[in-house]
């Protein structure tokens, strides 16, 4: 595995002209450095070559890059998929920037500190999962894993790549597809000043379906591109555009889906139809290399485990997932639920809520052009009032980045400002479990705990965002919610009971199961960490897939 993960790492945003950094890099704890790391794997996972599982906190990584007159003429961009936690590029010893966050993508323009020929590249990282004001998901603060914490992740973790681009370029570009008029508004940054307009170009299975051209001003443009052809994005189909991005020397390939998202009282409407979400909890852990997929076709797996047992979605849970993992979600019509890594940051402090605004909006400036993504979630199980200041601030950060998705303040537990209620219920009995949404069924207010049930409005809508959680098999370490089962045929109806209760309820718009796979000691998942059956997908393709209640014609 001389260069791991060469694919693009951005399938929204590419250029022809490339390289990827990806492969052995110098390492070391100091910048003494004296081993070597397979790149971008963690140093605590066992595929980076390092296997250290130790707290770890200095990364260092070097290498050489080279460099041409000719790349020198015009602008050279360094990119970091995602590095843990604080980061620091130097090149050719100076330093060329930092980054803040562990899960976002960041980029430096290095032009100035290259020479032609050969030049060193090092990357500093500092991580501290104890750290309060450091947010790291489900990254273990003790030494060792426990409970639903986990091996940490530090330093470099995804894709690094340069990027050629003229003097004048592309720097980014917002979509908002208009499904009913049959048309995308385009929004684009610009660097530099070229030469004539900028131009989109839309394709449909190769045909030119749209095209639009305007004069930039102000370092943006702004194109309203019809399209001679519909092709609305569904549901478990998918559906794509590709589109072409011109700005003077510069073209970027691209691609969006036509498809809106609308509340309608207790219904979430995709394309004007009620869409009943059967969501799996996805953490997006591997194995071999932790927090970093081996290969891209194990994104591809994840997602296809869960459609092949009836899922239509995942939430994507305390890890912010890599754009690769979402590019197959939008060709393949499989939901998705934004969320940010908030634990580990102690939410009582007023002074994080300063770190988590950045990195959020980067992730949903990266992430929203995602036909896929049909949600934000910035928290997850908040417990006190000392955070509804912060839940406040978030949601309308979310709302101004994002107005055309819903936002659920936190995930579970507590809400502030919503737009969908949640709870999470591991209440394993069906009968208990279905009476928990007795009220809310005739018109009530959602959840028996009032303490969970704060904030709710009436006519709003509302799903269990964690449920089930059930361990099996019996005979195996680790835990699991509730009771295990006393056998296989015990495991079935439960799950079956409980999934019911969810799908018949007629003012439920969706369910998200705990959870894909088994997690190093959580031991809950419908498939084993290594992606192995514990049951056959069939039984639960044959469960999830019943129609709702909801989905019936109003």
């Amino acid at each position: 595995m001389n260069q791991p993960r060469s694919e693009h790492p951005e399938p929204q945003w590419q250029r022809a002209n490339w390289q990827n950094l990806n492969g052995i890099w110098e390492f070391g704890y100091t910048k003494r450095f004296g081993k070597k790391i397979l790149v971008p794997f963690c140093p605590e996972s066992w595929l980076s070559g390092i296997g250290n599982t130790k707290f770890i906190k200095n990364a260092w990584y070097r290498r050489s890059i080279d460099a041409t007159e000719a790349q020198l003429r015009d602008r050279v961009i360094l990119h970091f998929g995602a590095a843990d936690y604080f980061t620091t590029v130097f090149v050719n010893g100076r330093k060329a920037g930092t980054h803040e966050g562990g899960y976002t993508s960041f980029s430096f323009d290095i032009t100035a500190y290259l020479r032609a020929g050969e030049n060193e590249l090092t990357v500093h990282c500092e991580d501290d999962t104890r750290q309060p004001l450091y947010f790291s998901g489900k990254q273990s603060e003790k030494p060792k894993p426990y409970g639903c914490m986990y091996t940490r992740t530090t330093g470099i973790w995804q894709t690094v790549w340069l990027e050629y681009v003229p003097r004048a370029y592309l720097l980014s570009a917002e979509y908002e597809p208009d499904a009913q008029r049959g048309s995308l508004q385009i929004t684009a940054r610009l660097f530099g000043q070229a030469q004539g307009e900028c131009i989109a170009t839309a394709l449909w299975e190769g045909r030119v379906v749209g095209r639009a051209a305007a004069e930039p001003e102000g370092g943006a443009v702004r194109l309203t591109l019809p399209l001679s052809e519909t092709h609305p994005w569904e549901v478990g189909k998918g559906g794509l555009y590709d589109l072409v991005l011109q700005y003077g020397d510069d073209e970027v390939e691209s691609y969006f889906g036509l498809r809106s998202l609308r509340l309608d009282g207790c219904r979430f409407l995709i394309n004007g139809k009620s869409v009943f979400q059967r969501l799996i909890l996805d953490q997006g852990f591997y194995p071999e290399g932790i927090y970093t997929a081996p290969a891209e076709e194990d994104l591809l797996r994840d997602i296809r485990l869960g459609m092949d047992a009836g899922f239509n979605g995942a939430r994507l849970h305390q890890k912010i997932f890599e754009p690769r993992y979402l590019y197959h979600c939008d060709k393949l019509g499989y939901l998705a639920w934004g969320e940010f890594p908030s634990w580990g940051g102690d939410l009582s402090k007023p002074e994080l809520l300063e770190r988590f605004l950045p990195q959020w909006t980067e992730a949903i400036r990266r992430d929203r052009n995602h036909p896929a993504i049909v949600g934000w979630c910035p928290f997850n199980e908040t417990h006190d009032g000392q955070t509804a200041q912060t839940l406040r601030e978030a949601y309308a950060a979310t709302k101004r980045l994002d107005p055309g998705r819903p936002c659920i303040d936190a995930s579970g537990y507590v809400h502030v400002v919503t737009d969908i209620f949640c709870v999470h219920d591991y209440e394993q009995d069906p009968v208990r479990f279905t009476e928990n949404y007795a009220d809310f069924a005739k018109g009530g207010n959602g959840f028996h705990d009032s303490e969970r049930g704060c904030g709710y409005l009436p006519g709003q809508p509302m799903f269990v965002s964690e449920y089930g959680g059930i361990a099996w098999p019996s005979n195996t370490w680790g835990w699991g919610y509730g009771d295990t089962p006393e056998d296989e045929a015990a495991f079935r109806i439960r799950y079956e009971a409980l999934t019911m209760a969810l799908l018949r309820h007629p003012r439920m718009f969706a369910f998200c199961y705990t959870q894909l796979t088994d997690v190093e000691q959580e031991r809950n998942g419908i498939y084993t960490y290594e992606r192995g059956t514990k049951v056959e997908p069939a039984f639960f393709r044959e469960i999830n897939t019943r129609k709702a209640a909801i989905e019936e014609e109003a």
